[in-house]
């Protein structure tokens, strides 16, 4: 067989297969006797069907499949021959018939492109550090306390203060006209937490049991109920209760009533200090990879293949789809999804993958089972049993396929932050903990 590769754009190549009809006609014939030993059809016993009757039935289809099936053969023979290497699914054309009895297929078809990664060291990547420090703690001890708080009710003509929990009427219109979600009845919540706006708060502040008042509200002009953004309504509530919190105290029991093996107060503290720090380390890395594969693209020269970039926009659409349908979207499936708003995202999405494919590969960044072991036990460290969700990982490939993609990237993150000109940065708990990822 006959390798001739031409190439049409960058990226496109074009191979000519050429097989002989004797082949395809002897596979075609022997597997239509295949098929005539097991074929049932009415009028003939198993297995006696004339191999003529069987030929007409399914002759075109056995033909189409060996046709695929050369073909298929014929190709992956060639790129080999050729030493390409293959990016997505080649095109194939069938030509005319030579008078010699051969068949010709032209197979277009993208290969991988060449990836050169300019000079690393000259590459800027800034590093964040973070620790956690005791007032980390005490603001996660608040949280787990505030989740365990109880109430009482206080005295009828005590006023409502920050950290009550009250409990009232209300009913706002907007130019006398009621709206969606400005009328409650026994609704709580606890002044001076934000869970109301502002407005709202202040006017309940100081309220007593039983009393009742006018107020006016401004919505912000970004509220998330569109309908009222940036009006003004007119507001009436009634307290009917104040309840006064009271929080748990920081000992034994409290520790205990969290399930800390170490219940005492130092134990408590030892295991919020020890899940905070697996966050941050968590947070860190995220934030840290985000750097180096910025800085990655940055010194990255490569083609990107056509198909490689449409099988990425075609996951990304799916994917927003999936979630149209999730939020109950009616016909979500035919929800018009333009390719060109997820373009950008794909190519680098692709060019990401080349590159990092290419780190990888040429100093041996692959993810080794010991790093994929510690890197599941650390995921399962903050469950209630590890061993469970250990085995969860490891009973599934493609669940750990996603745990080996994590630690590639790492891999890759630490050679890059190894070779690069690296700005170290310390941020606050706080400030890391806000960003996303």
């Amino acid at each position: 067989m006959a390798v001739n590769v031409e190439t049409l754009d960058k990226l496109e190549r074009k191979i000519t297969l050429t097989l002989p009809a004797s082949v395809i006609k002897s596979e075609v014939d022997s597997r239509l006797k295949r098929l005539a030993r097991t074929v049932k059809m009415d009028g003939f016993r198993p297995g006696k069907v004339p191999i003529n009757v069987v030929a007409q039935r399914y002759g075109y289809s056995v033909h189409y499949e060996v046709m695929n099936d050369k073909v298929g053969e014929a190709f992956a023979q060639a790129a080999n021959e050729a030493k390409l290497r293959v990016a997505g699914q080649p095109r194939i054309t069938e030509k005319e018939q030579s008078p010699e009895g051969e068949l010709a297929f032209d197979a277009v078809f993208e290969v991988y492109p060449e990836v050169k990664i300019g000079d690393l060291s000259t590459a800027e990547v800034e590093k964040l550090s973070a620790e956690v420090g005791d007032a980390a703690i005490d603001k996660t001890v608040d949280i787990l306390r505030k989740q365990r708080r109880t109430f009482t009710q206080r005295p009828h003509d005590a006023p409502a203060e920050d950290g009550d929990r009250v409990t009232v009427d209300f009913e706002g219109k907007i130019e006398g006209e009621s709206f969606q979600g400005g009328k409650a009845e026994d609704f709580q919540f606890v002044v001076g937490e934000g869970q109301m706006l502002k407005e709202f708060e202040d006017a309940v502040r100081g309220m007593k049991a039983g009393e009742s008042k006018t107020f006016q509200l401004a919505f912000p002009a970004d509220y998330h109920g569109k309908d009222v953004a940036g009006k003004q309504a007119d507001f009436m509530v009634t307290v009917k209760k104040i309840e006064a919190s009271h929080m748990p105290e920081v000992d034994e029991a409290l520790a205990k009533s969290l399930g800390i093996a170490d219940a005492t107060v130092e134990g408590l503290r030892a295991d919020i200090r020890k899940n905070l720090e697996r966050e941050v380390k968590f947070r860190l890395q995220a934030r840290n990879k985000q750097a180096v594969m910025d800085a990655l693209v940055s010194k990255a020269e490569l083609d990107l293949p056509k198909s490689s970039v449409q099988a990425e926009l075609d996951r990304m659409i799916e994917g927003a789809r999936a979630d149209l349908k999730q939020r109950g979207i009616k016909d979500a499936d035919k929800a018009p999804i333009p390719e060109e708003m997820f373009r950008p995202q794909a190519e680098r999405r692709v060019r990401l993958g080349l590159v990092v494919a290419e780190l990888v590969r040429n100093h041996s960044l692959h993810a080794k089972p010991e790093q994929v072991k510690a890197h599941v036990e650390e995921l399962a460290a903050s469950y209630e049993k590890p061993a469970d969700v250990v085995r969860w990982y490891y009973s599934d490939n493609r669940r750990l396929a996603e745990v080996e993609a994590i630690v590639i990237e790492n891999n890759v993150t630490e050679f890059v932050l190894s070779q690069a000109k690296v700005v170290e940065k310390t941020v606050s708990f706080d400030e890391l903990m806000g960003q996303q990822g």
